[in-house]
């Protein structure tokens, strides 16, 4: 819809708000184990920020959630059920948790494929460091209401999930 944009594009002088794309960013994975010299992994994914954006404006927070993103046909490579009509009409309707589907975008040098947000990988990447990420980085997409919220809802109902050790039987 014309009246309903899913994305804009912002400046690096821009504050950084949940729905701002951070290309290649930089997220440490630990080791295995802990020992007094320890290596650590350094994994570059292009991300969305999941934090609030009255919290990263206020400086309220010292580490900022961000979530893989990932293009619809990248995505299919990893799990075959997503290459499928089914599949992708699940990940539409918002039947699978731990991912959320975004649209295309069409703006002029920021199209991307249907995009995937994996909230099963979640970061904590240093507001301070991502600041720095994001002033460098030139101008970047950021999802536009209604679609940031929803994004954040489908966040929310992912991470709030009780597993029940006795579920209530199927009504035959």
């Amino acid at each position: 819809m014309k009246g309903y944009p899913w994305y804009e594009t912002v400046t690096e002088k821009d504050d950084l708000m949940q729905g701002d794309f951070i290309k290649e960013c930089p997220v440490i994975i630990p080791p295995l184990e802990i020992s007094d010299s320890m290596e650590v992994k350094v994994v570059e994914y292009n991300t969305i920020i999941m934090s609030q954006s009255c919290d990263l404006v206020q400086r309220k927070l010292d580490l900022v959630l961000v979530c893989p993103i990932w293009p619809l046909s990248e995505f299919e490579k990893r799990n075959d059920f997503f290459k499928s009509k089914k599949g992708k009409e699940a990940l539409r309707q918002g039947n699978v948790p731990g991912y959320h589907l975004l649209n295309k975008c069409e703006i002029k040098e920021f199209e991307t494929d249907f995009l995937v947000v994996d909230f099963r990988n979640i970061y904590g990447v240093s507001l301070a460091f991502l600041v720095g990420l994001s002033q460098k980085g030139g101008n970047r997409l950021r999802l536009l209401p209604p679609y940031r919220e929803h994004l954040s809802q489908a966040f929310a109902r992912f991470f709030m999930r009780v597993g029940l050790p006795v579920d209530i039987p199927s009504f035959k």
